[in-house]
């Protein structure tokens, strides 16, 4: 296996410790094609910044070091070598701004940080069933969301009250407009449910309205309030209608989906 990764006009072998791949000052300094001795620099002026284990690892161990064919560098310590991890390598570079180092940048978070995933053949049987059991458990809860939402939208259904039933009739309508795509929907909607319940019923509905304006104009109510009237005010008189409306949008409710 090749263990050297071509970064820019470059070539860095590829290195890991404690899981994570890690780049030494000497590499950084040969793709960013700095003296060596550059990034040391600019990390002893801001090792304050920099929070071991997490930014860095010191090694210290002289067999850790040869494990992981590391060169001792020139003017380092030494007994110990400091290894940077992605956050410390992006850390470290913001003080390299020239066009090299942004291009540089963009390679090594991509091509040598940025590590492939393996493909499910090339893992354990054990592995794959502990994956494939995750999966499985998140695809469960993923139902069972779905499953409480749609009994959420049932119930709200299953309760419209008929004291209210215009404001919950309403409520519903707009979801199912919404549902197909918009509010535009909703005259579309109110249309199918009145010609539904003049066919359930045997009523009119615009004899009905024609007939309560007239009746309301002869008590002395003004025109602009006569013209308010809807379909829903002739519902209104009837508690038989009333009662055959909530049927028919809870029918819609279930028709569109939306519950």
């Amino acid at each position: 296996m090749n263990n050297l990764i071509k970064i820019g006009n470059q070539e860095i072998s590829i290195k890991e410790f404690n899981g994570r791949r890690v780049v030494t000052f000497m590499d950084i300094d040969m793709v960013h094609e700095r003296p060596e001795g550059t990034a040391r620099k600019r990390f002893n002026d801001n090792k304050k910044h920099f929070i071991e284990d997490e930014d860095f690892y010191t090694l210290d161990q002289p067999s850790e070091i040869r494990t992981l064919g590391i060169e001792r560098p020139q003017g380092g310590t030494p007994d110990k070598v400091l290894l940077l991890t992605e956050s410390g390598y992006l850390m470290l570079v913001k003080s390299l701004k020239d066009d090299l180092a942004w291009q540089v940048q963009r390679q090594l978070v991509k091509s040598y940080f940025t590590v492939k995933e393996f493909k499910s053949q090339e893992l354990s049987p054990q592995l794959q069933l502990l994956i494939n059991m995750e999966l499985e458990q998140k695809r469960q809860a993923e139902k069972l969301e779905e499953v409480e939402g749609k009994m959420d939208s049932i119930r709200e259904v299953v309760a419209l009250s008929p004291t209210q039933w215009r404001k919950d009739t309403s409520n519903l309508i707009n979801k199912i407009a919404l549902s197909m795509g918009g509010y535009e929907h909703i005259r579309a909607i109110r249309e199918e449910s009145y010609k539904l319940l003049e066919q359930r019923m045997g009523v009119a509905l615009n004899i009905r309205l024609t007939n309560k304006r007239k009746t309301m104009a002869l008590n002395g109510i003004c025109k602009s309030k006569l013209d308010k009237l809807n379909q829903l005010d002739v519902i209104a008189d009837d508690k038989k209608l009333i009662e055959g409306y909530i049927a028919i949008v809870k029918e819609l409710v279930i028709k569109y989906g939306t519950a």
